[in-house]
């Protein structure tokens, strides 16, 4: 571990398991304090387990492990006073605010666009689009004032690049995040602050290796959403986490308004 995030703090939505988990560790590994919220409960539209309070206590327990300090807390990244309330709890803490992870989201699947429900679509939309908003909406302001600069990364998908079958609500908000990116990009450049989006392939986490999830990849028409270059069914969290410590980081920090991705060469083929 080489510190690369010595006395700064670090902001994860969606942190309780999975990636944002791995986010907030791997953070917490290069010196950052942690500001984690999730919302910790079932979602009406979807069809796979969701985290719960015993999974985010578990992610401060790994990151306190490591020496480092936490401020967790459950709230839905839709509603926007809740996301200001944890920002502004981790503000008084640390007194500062360097990264913003908005990694929370959701995935769902339907037979075709046109049978996707209104609920599908506006949960899927909440979530995965209008929440990242809500969740930059609440720091960015901080992070100006401060005047330290700082990285917000966006995790966007690979159906953020590329259309894929039988989830049009989720490509949608994929795409969706990569234009609020390019804009952000531009209007906080001037205060050096940084905006990317990364996109990963199939990531190895209880969104993707579930009993639903199973069933859905195995249809001919939705499987090849999870076909790689390279000879790697899904990639690790840590993956993901590796290439948003490194945007974080003075390693990147000319490096804006770009869609990474962390795919195994899943959009060449």
């Amino acid at each position: 571990m080489t510190r690369r995030l010595e006395g700064k703090v670090a902001l994860v939505s969606g942190a309780a398991r999975g990636q944002g988990r791995s986010h907030a560790v791997r953070l917490a590994q290069e010196g950052a304090d942690v500001i984690a919220f999730d919302v910790c409960r079932q979602l009406g539209t979807v069809e796979y387990p969701m985290a719960d309070s015993e999974d985010l206590k578990e992610t401060v327990r790994l990151v306190e492990d490591l020496d480092r300090r936490i401020v967790a807390r459950e709230a839905d990244v839709r509603d926007r006073a809740a996301v200001q309330e944890v920002v502004d709890e981790g503000l008084r803490e640390f007194g500062r605010l360097d990264v913003v992870c908005a990694n929370a989201g959701i995935a769902g699947f339907a037979e075709n666009t046109w049978t996707i429900t209104e609920e599908q679509w506006d949960e899927m939309i909440a979530v995965n689009l209008t929440g990242v908003w809500k969740t930059v909406k609440a720091a960015a302001p901080a992070m100006i004032e401060a005047g330290n600069g700082g990285s917000i990364v966006i995790t966007s998908s690979t159906a953020g690049i590329k259309g894929m079958t039988g989830t049009a609500h989720y490509v949608s908000a994929k795409h969706g995040v990569v234009g609020l990116m390019r804009t952000l990009a531009n209007e906080l450049a001037p205060h050096s602050i940084r905006v990317n989006t990364v996109h990963p392939t199939g990531v190895n986490t209880p969104m993707i290796v579930n009993d639903f999830m199973a069933q859905v990849l195995s249809h001919p028409d939705t499987s090849v959403n999870l076909q790689n270059a390279l000879p790697v069914e899904m990639v690790e969290p840590v993956d993901i986490s590796n290439a948003i410590v490194w945007l974080a980081s003075d390693e990147a920090r000319y490096v804006t308004g770009v869609s990474l991705p962390v795919d195994a060469g899943f959009l060449q083929r």
